[in-house]
């Protein structure tokens, strides 16, 4: 008697049994499953260790920041509909704080970082909560405009240092902390939103960002919601800049340049919107090639808009999205 086959996706039985339960009968659908992760996560943890020379290290640490940047922005646009050019003004803001506190109190890293995330992503909630109320484009120009007007307020008054900038900043024990503190801190930031926009304040994100009248029929402050969503960004940003000025043990008015506002969004259009990890991942590609190509001096913008213009017109979808619907097309042989 011949045995009769037929192919079969790899994922159909875990998506049959596990939409919402979570139940896996195997270790092979475990497997299944954790591979990403576990790829994701030994692939950064090994980067420190197989990058060839400090100053490839040093450009680890520098993608790390911007991965919580572009998380942030993801998390604001894709989940909550808040369009969001504020990374400078949210980095400017943690690194100025991190740098007073241990310049002027004498705080180590270990304390200025958590003390400049908190009381950073409040201040910058502060002030953006007036323009809560809007929405697209509108927004965006808002959150443009901080960094801008506080650079400028920066020079024309020498304060915070002037144009000099806040000097003596205490660096890190060694680079071995300081890469693998800001990577596990990506990864724990990753994890974490993912496990928030699945919970059920996620589902009032994304009704907020679909019909927030319909959230505000329910009873429900639309602004409330919102705030809780910039803080969550506004804090990633300012962990990046409080993390930037003990690296570079230094604070100035380049933390408010527009590329910390700008790469952010270009890595999420090359990884994939609304994934998360997308956003990492273009990080991980954008920021070195604007490493290599720093020779070419302003012409990178060039490459940039290239690299940017191919993704749109190829892969609009991002790396991720086409990544994971690959993943998931893999079948087996099983019986019939």
């Amino acid at each position: 008697m011949i045995e009769e086959r037929r192919k079969e996706r790899l994922d159909r039985g875990i998506k049959v049994r596990s939409e919402g339960i979570y139940a896996i009968s195997s270790w092979e659908e475990m497997a299944y499953l954790l591979l990403p992760r576990l790829f994701l996560i030994s692939g950064m943890l090994a980067l420190p260790l197989v990058m060839p020379g400090l100053y490839w290290q040093r450009v680890i640490s520098i993608v790390g920041i911007y991965s919580l940047l572009a998380l942030g922005f993801d998390f604001l646009a894709n989940f909550v509909g808040l369009v969001s050019l504020g990374g400078a003004f949210f980095i400017g803001t943690g690194g100025y704080i991190a740098a007073i506190l241990n310049t002027s109190f004498g705080l180590p890293p270990v304390v200025t970082i958590p003390v400049a995330t908190i009381v950073g992503a409040g201040t910058c909630t502060l002030l953006l909560y007036p323009c809560l109320p809007l929405r697209g484009v509108y927004f965006a120009i808002v959150t443009l405009m901080y960094p801008l007007v506080f650079a400028r307020i920066i020079e024309a008054l020498n304060i915070l240092g002037g144009t000099d900038g806040i000097v003596g900043v205490a660096s890190f024990p060694n680079r071995w902390i300081e890469q693998y503190c800001i990577l596990i801190t990506v990864i724990i930031s990753l994890f974490g939103l993912r496990r928030l926009v699945n919970e059920d304040i996620g589902l009032v994100f994304r009704g907020v960002k679909d019909n927030d009248q319909a959230v505000k029929a329910s009873a429900l402050s639309i602004n409330l919601y919102k705030s809780i969503t910039v803080f969550i960004a506004s804090a990633l940003g300012c962990l990046g800049g409080a993390y930037l000025v003990h690296i570079y043990m230094w604070s100035g008015i380049s933390q408010f340049a527009l590329d910390f506002s700008i790469i952010p969004i270009a890595a999420t259009v090359i990884g994939g919107g609304g994934t998360l990890v997308g956003p990492i991942l273009g990080c991980f590609i954008l920021v070195p090639i604007s490493e290599l190509l720093r020779a070419f001096g302003t012409l990178r913008i060039v490459f940039y808009s290239l690299i940017l213009v191919a993704f749109i017109v190829f892969r609009s979808e991002g790396i991720v999205v086409y990544a994971q619907r690959r993943y998931h097309q893999f079948e087996r042989w099983v019986r019939v």
